[in-house]
């Protein structure tokens, strides 16, 4: 008790000698980019510190500060805030911690008594006004206020402290899937959401959504999917109620000086086929520019029509400056899955390279109508191999199985936008980028963006959608509409994908532990609440292997809308379960924005067992984002291999790496306590089937 209102003393003197920070504007004797009180360091998501302390030649140097253990194993995508001496993060369970940041003791866990939740989080907002200091975050569809200091509710925020995020759906998504995994953007008295929905038929629509902070009250919405008689609606064929999604999951970023936030869209859904929702789909897949305190659309650009690839905007944008021709220019850089960068004028959105709209492959299957064209940047070039550049000759020299792999590559479709078929397309970058939801970091001052990104090819196939529902079990079809896509017909599931198997499941879960896993959802799988009792009932049974003999009701059968389903997430691998495409499978790049020109590119991340037979550096499969310095340093996690490793901006040299207790899928936080500096990242580990960890680890200098 003594101890904990030591640090609300600590707390409330740092605030009154420093004053409130924001980590974009400079405070009176202290510089800009000192701060990490906002998600990826700042409302521009620039990942960028101005702290020097931690130097080129002192940075062998550092040491573990302190390590906290979370009470809950597994994935953390966090990216911690810091405000003043105090920490904030969420565990992989959803429990919001707030930590002694110079330390690592807790100061206060919320979550113990509630639910606990399997989900990733991305992290928690910090909103301030006077002595009215809150933190919010999300649980399921929930959006949650609470006393920062306390960790107690906002009881005057909604109901008892939240706000159920379906208030600002219509009527008939009320009960589909909506969540949130990534912080919301503060912008004033607003807050304004990101939305995680099923990308299946009957998808919730991805609605916008600001609540007022102080009381919970929904502010605006924007249609992400044109209502009629809005701007955009013509760009839908006709409006089907089993169409959804175009939702913005990543977050967004925010110019607060101009008052317009940057918001990118996914896809629409469902996924793969698109012969329900034809036309270009705005405003799915685009990079939105709004009014942050109405919605008000200001521009927009459309970064790829009528996605059949899910092909969703992975990360927020950058907001930066770039010098053309001795003039600084306001810019918002976008990243993509297909490792293109997209730079706009902030203020008009013009685009300041030139895009090309150039024809792509028409689409085969029945019903559907694949877009002619797609925009492509003509600078800077892509930061990942694509599909259309792989031969025969790009098959892993680490194979035992080459002839195979080649005869695959050889007949699958390389072509760039090859649209889904009832043969094997090879989507490369695949489904998870290139670029992912780490997204970019950036020197805001000098254009130089740098981002990490995946080289790991999947093979996209679609199959016809026949009713064989009427043969199977009640329970066997509910598994086979909803679950089979991803733990395969046989529950045998696709570890290599990231896909556990469901076989013996009563060994690991019980019925009341499967059934909230259903409803609520895991990690990246969506939690399907809309599903009848009996249907869960079924789902249940066959899972459990219990004796299921009903019938399948006609809510199973097969929409003759839907004429095509995708034949599960299949990444396209070598009989050892590496990928199966030449190295480099993962890589780190500095681009210059000023000139569209690379500044340098290496491998990121190793393979142990082919380091270990001497091979050279392979890169690996990676997730989370860098912090970059203004002195020279960047700092990133993200690899599978478990390593943290800090570069040199310059040249993309390794100057220092540390083995991790656990992989650390997430984005850094650096700051500063009592004059020394620190950074902070999260270790859970699970995915990709690394081991699972439950710490958040300090570093700084010994």
């Amino acid at each position: 008790m003594y101890l904990r209102n030591y640090y609300y003393i600590v707390f409330f003197i740092t605030l009154f000698v420093s004053g409130c920070q924001n980590s974009e504007e400079p405070v009176k004797g202290k510089s800009k980019y000192t701060t990490w009180s906002s998600y990826l360091g700042g409302p521009d998501r620039n990942h960028f510190s101005a702290l020097s302390q931690i130097t080129k030649e002192n940075v062998g140097r550092l040491k573990i500060a302190w390590q906290y253990e979370a009470p809950d194993y597994g994935q953390m995508q966090m990216n911690p805030i810091v405000v003043d001496t105090i920490l904030y993060g969420v565990t992989a369970a959803l429990r919001v911690v707030a930590l002694q940041a110079e330390t690592g003791k807790e100061i206060w866990r919320y979550g113990d008594s509630l639910q606990v939740w399997h989900s990733t989080s991305r992290g928690v907002s910090y909103w301030e006004e006077g002595e009215d200091k809150r933190i919010l975050f999300t649980k399921g569809p929930e959006l949650f206020a609470l006393n920062a200091i306390t960790g107690k509710p906002i009881t005057e925020f909604g109901v008892n402290g939240k706000v159920d995020m379906h208030i600002g759906m219509p009527e008939t998504a009320k009960d589909k899937f909506v969540i949130s995994n990534t912080p919301g953007t503060i912008f004033e008295d607003l807050i304004i959401m990101p939305l995680r929905v099923s990308e299946d038929v009957g998808a919730a629509p991805g609605n916008i959504m600001a609540f007022n902070i102080k009381t919970g009250k929904l502010e605006w919405v924007f249609h992400a999917i044109p209502l009629p008689g809005e701007a955009g609606n013509e760009t839908w064929e006709d409006t089907n109620p089993l169409v959804g999604a175009a939702n913005n999951w990543a977050g967004m970023a925010v110019d607060e000086a101009r008052g317009v936030i940057y918001v990118p869209t996914g896809s629409a859904a469902p996924d793969f086929y698109g012969g329900i929702r034809k036309g270009s789909n705005l405003f799915a897949n685009c990079l939105l520019a709004l009014d942050a305190k109405t919605g008000r659309r200001l521009w927009h650009f459309q970064l790829t029509h009528h996605d059949i690839w899910d092909r969703d905007a992975p990360a927020p944008p950058n907001l930066i400056t770039i010098t053309r021709n001795g003039k600084k220019i306001p810019a918002v850089a976008q990243v993509t899955k297909q490792g293109y960068v997209y730079v706009f004028h902030r203020e008009t959105g013009k685009p300041l390279f030139e895009i090309n709209e150039a024809p792509v492959p028409a689409s085969t299957l029945k019903g559907e109508k694949a877009w002619e064209t797609q925009p492509f940047p003509a600078s800077p070039k892509p930061f990942a191999r694509q599909s259309s550049e792989l031969t025969e000759n790009d098959v892993s020299p680490y194979a035992k199985n080459q002839e195979e792999l080649k005869a695959i590559l050889s007949a699958a479709d390389k072509r760039i936008y090859a649209p889904p078929s009832l043969k094997p397309v090879l989507l490369f970058p695949g489904y998870d980028g290139a670029a992912e939801w780490g997204g970019a970091s950036a020197d805001p001052k000098d254009g130089i963006l740098y981002v990490n990104s995946n080289e790991m090819p999947w093979i996209l196939q679609m199959e016809e959608n026949k009713p064989e529902l009427e043969n199977l079990s009640y329970g066997e079809s509910v598994y086979q509409k909803y679950c089979a896509v991803c733990h395969q017909k046989d529950r045998s599931g696709m570890a290599a994908s990231g896909f556990p198997s469901l076989i013996n499941i009563s060994n690991k879960l019980s019925k009341e532990e499967l059934l909230k896993q259903i409803k609520l959802g895991k990690g990246m799988m969506t939690g399907f609440p809309q599903l009848t009792s009996s249907e869960k009932e079924g789902l249940i049974s066959f899972l459990m292997d219990e004796n299921d003999k009903k019938e399948v009701g006609s809510n199973l059968s097969v929409s003759e809308e839907i004429p095509y389903k995708h034949k599960g997430y299949n990444k396209f691998l070598t009989s050892d379960g590496l990928p199966a495409i030449s190295p480099p499978w993962g890589t780190l790049h500095a681009i210059d924005l000023n000139s569209g020109e690379f500044i340098w590119s290496v491998p990121f991340g190793e393979t142990p067992e082919l380091k270990e037979q001497g091979y050279p550096t392979t890169g690996t499969e990676n997730y989370g984002g860098a912090v970059v310095t203004e002195n020279g340093l960047l700092f990133i996690g993200a690899s599978k291999d478990g390593y943290f490793r800090v570069f040199d901006k310059h040249n993309g040299k390794v100057l220092w790496e540390y083995k991790l207790p656990a992989a650390a899928f997430a984005t850094p936080a650096m700051y500063q306590v009592n004059g020394k500096q620190y950074i902070a990242i999260a270790c859970g580990g699970e995915k990709l089937g690394t081991e699972k960890g439950n710490q958040i680890v300090a570093f700084s200098l010994d």
